[in-house]
């Protein structure tokens, strides 16, 4: 079934080299380097990621996936160039860099569990309604909140508190919220961990709905996800970029077999990826 947008038009699906158009989203990496201490946990990575290009960053535990995120959202502090649409955020305060469109989630979700999953969205969304305003029954919702609740699936659980939500849904409503903050570079940090295979299933087809018309990229741990919804793959392995392409182009990639194969969890991945 084709998804469409609240408007009725079909909605863009993510592939291969993303969807390029006049006012296509990408971000450009060129050699990344973040040290801690002497220790180099980016050296030197160049990447380029296009709107509706659905991508996976995989590697080893410590290969700097998770740093990498770090860089570009301005929590670690890096050198090189990191260009969102043609505007440098190295250097860049954390909040300024959220106010250009980039926005992240983290393994454990980051919602409000007191309040109700419209409350959330309507912080995010920045609805000029103050705590007290909050409170009140509204006679109206943004469009864009109803998009988001559309989008993630959460519309019938609008009033119900975040607190109770299951952990799928929680995620679900983080994304959301970054939606309504009208991110256009989504880094999603391990967002099925935990997740059950129904919760992981409905994830992916979240990722494909929002990701053709954003630039998404997925840290991720789950090979079976990310075989089934990655529409392009980067491996990082000791903060270099090891290999890049198709789930099968890496796959196949002898280098990728050589890391994951001298590595305890690693080996059990790349086994379990060359039985598909």
């Amino acid at each position: 079934m084709t998804d469409h947008l609240t408007d009725g038009s079909p909605a863009a699906t993510p592939r291969a080299g993303g969807n390029a158009g006049m006012s296509s989203e990408y971000l450009e990496i060129r050699d990344l380097r973040v040290t801690f201490d002497g220790f180099k946990a980016i050296d030197g990575i160049d990447m380029t990621l296009m709107q509706g290009d659905l991508r996976f960053l995989i590697g080893p535990n410590g290969a700097g996936k998770t740093t990498l995120v770090d860089a570009v959202t301005g929590l670690a502090p890096a050198s090189g160039s990191i260009v969102k649409s043609g505007v440098e955020l190295v250097g860049k305060k954390v909040h300024h860099i959220a106010r250009l469109g980039v926005g992240r989630t983290f393994q454990t979700a980051s919602v409000f569990e007191e309040l109700t999953v419209l409350q959330n969205l309507d912080i995010a969304a920045g609805a000029s309604r103050g705590p007290l305003t909050l409170l009140r029954k509204r006679k109206s919702v943004l469009p864009a909140i109803e998009e988001a609740l559309e989008v993630t699936g959460l519309g019938a659980l609008r009033e119900r508190k975040a607190g109770v939500l299951a952990h799928g849904q929680k995620q679900w409503l983080e994304i959301g919220m970054l939606l309504v903050q009208n991110c256009s570079v989504l880094l999603l940090d391990e967002p099925v961990a935990g997740m059950s295979g129904e919760e992981r299933e409905e994830t992916g087809r979240l990722l494909q709905r929002i990701g053709g018309e954003r630039t998404v990229v997925v840290v991720e741990h789950d090979m079976d996800f990310m075989r089934s919804f990655a529409t392009s793959v980067t491996v990082l392995h000791a903060g270099k970029v090891l290999s890049e392409g198709s789930v099968a182009h890496v796959q196949a990639d002898p280098k990728v077999q050589d890391v994951y194969l001298g590595t305890a969890a690693g080996g059990e991945e790349i086994e379990d990826a060359r039985a598909h």
